[in-house]
């Protein structure tokens, strides 16, 4: 036995933690009474936010696979007319093109599936597919000019949450959880909820990088709240385990890894310590989080039936109101099944079914407990849907990058307003684009964050979310 282990082993339990968490030792625990101690374990820098936040949180409903703009938000009387049509060729120029259109022979134009009308005092056009979205018209700032370089799913949807489409790099939530860190201790800063749609069934893959820390520190990464059971594995201790005996048995590994810090320095270790308290007091929130006994009846009138039963869209957005009233920082809600190459019209319709009447009755939610002032709300996926038709007429669009549509609220946002236009065929940018590293410099702004300032020095770079391209804050949208 080494000297080291004889002098352990020799020790008294209470002799051995008092050694171990002396001087900076004592974090883990103290953690719990000091805030600053919470930040230098997370690795949360100083000076933030930059400037008075709008926003104290955000919610992000990401919609995986590409919602169609062109049947949602982007109305063109043009598409009806020439419906069956060839899309001019001057109007698709020299984009990319998917493998699964480009060898197409003909792109007929396809008008959309749904019916527009203009709703609230803002006269904003939203289609039927959308009739609770269109009630809150006036609570949101539609974005048709949303852009981005991507046309295929994995790319797109690492390269809107990330910043690149190069996979590795941390997400958004990562990025505004290393920021701003967490207001509610006894939660993570940023909570993922996945759900699958009636749509495309499977929807496309979701990859828990897409909530990952990257080269930020791992406490930063998202927690993925189940969908059945319990909301985390492990949330039970097991039978004849008492809190008091694992509040033990964490205070010597804490004492152990401690020790090892000691030794090899290295910061994960005072990242898994960190971490491991933060399961501990989960142990008792996530629960309480999930439970909807203390709900009314009509909570589940707004959001729908479907928000009691765990794993819907519905659900999670009861959840995230939840969260939202327990200051997490970052909630994102992952909704698959959007991909409509074939079957648009059930498929569409179906995925429509299952989001408008949930989405629409978060955002009245939060305004009603007055939560929405302070909370942003993003509404979009990775990217839109071709004007022309995919295989038959009528039968489902391709990926288009060239523009889409994106809606936000609250947290500073106007709200009853449409910013951006698109070309007479929804193809292009008419005016006014916004690419989405724009979008996520405004998020970022609307919690206080300069995203030019906002870096982490990583591979000799000074990182950021927005990446080394031009990105500006969309103050157009702003209040």
């Amino acid at each position: 036995m080494s000297t080291n282990m004889q002098q352990l082993a020799s020790a008294s339990r209470r002799t051995f933690i008092s050694r171990a968490f002396g001087g900076v030792g004592g974090l883990a625990l103290g953690s719990m009474l000091d805030q600053s101690a919470i930040a230098s374990a997370m690795g949360t820098p100083a000076g933030l936010p930059h400037f008075p936040p709008t926003a104290k949180r955000v919610i992000y409903l990401f919609m995986s696979g590409g919602p169609s703009h062109i049947d949602l938000f982007d109305y063109k009387p043009v598409l009806e007319q020439k419906h069956g049509e060839e899309l001019p060729p001057s109007v698709r120029g020299d984009q990319r093109l998917t493998g699964m259109t480009a060898g197409q022979k003909g792109f007929p134009v396809c008008g959309p599936i749904g019916n527009f009308a203009r709703h609230g005092e803002c006269e904003t056009w939203i289609s039927d597919l959308l009739p609770h979205t269109s009630k809150i018209a006036d609570d949101i700032a539609i974005v048709r000019s949303m852009n981005t370089e991507a046309i295929n799913h994995d790319p797109g949807i690492t390269y809107i949450n990330t910043g690149s489409q190069i996979p590795g790099q941390p997400s958004a939530g990562a990025w505004a959880s290393y920021g701003l860190g967490s207001e509610n201790q006894n939660m993570p800063a940023y909570v993922v909820l996945l759900s699958q749609g009636n749509g495309k069934n499977p929807g496309q893959p979701i990859f828990s990088r897409l909530w990952g820390s990257g080269f930020l520190p791992s406490s930063h990464q998202g927690v993925m709240l189940r969908s059945s059971g319990d909301p985390v594995l492990y949330l039970n201790d097991p039978a004849g385990i008492t809190r008091e005996n694992r509040r033990e048995q964490l205070d010597d590994l804490a004492a152990l890894n401690r020790l090892k810090f000691q030794t090899s320095g290295d910061p994960e270790i005072e990242t898994r310590i960190s971490q491991y308290e933060m399961a501990f007091r989960m142990q008792a929130a996530a629960p309480e989080i999930a439970d909807l006994s203390d709900e009314p009846a009509h909570t589940f009138e707004m959001y729908g039936e479907d928000a009691r039963q765990p794993g819907t869209y519905a659900f999670n957005c009861l959840m995230a109101r939840r969260m939202a009233e327990r200051d997490v920082r970052f909630i994102q809600l992952f909704h698959r099944g959007w991909d409509q190459h074939v079957s648009l019209q059930p498929h569409l319709r179906a995925q429509c079914l299952d989001t408008d009447r949930a989405s629409a009755a978060l955002v009245t939610d939060l305004k009603n407990r007055g939560l929405l002032d302070d909370t942003l709300v993003i509404w979009g996926g990775e990217f839109g849907r071709t004007a022309y038709s995919q295989g038959a007429l009528g039968s489902g669009r391709d990926h288009h990058g060239r523009c889409f549509s994106t809606w936000m609220a609250g947290g500073g946002i106007q709200g009853g307003i449409s910013h951006g236009q698109t070309d007479e065929f929804a193809y292009n940018i008419a005016e006014d684009g916004v690419h989405i590293r724009d979008l996520n410099a405004t998020m970022l702004h609307c919690l206080g964050i300069d995203h030019e300032r906002f870096t982490y020095r990583f591979q000799g770079l000074d990182q950021k979310l927005t990446g080394v391209e031009h990105a500006r804050v969309v103050k157009e949208v702003l209040i």
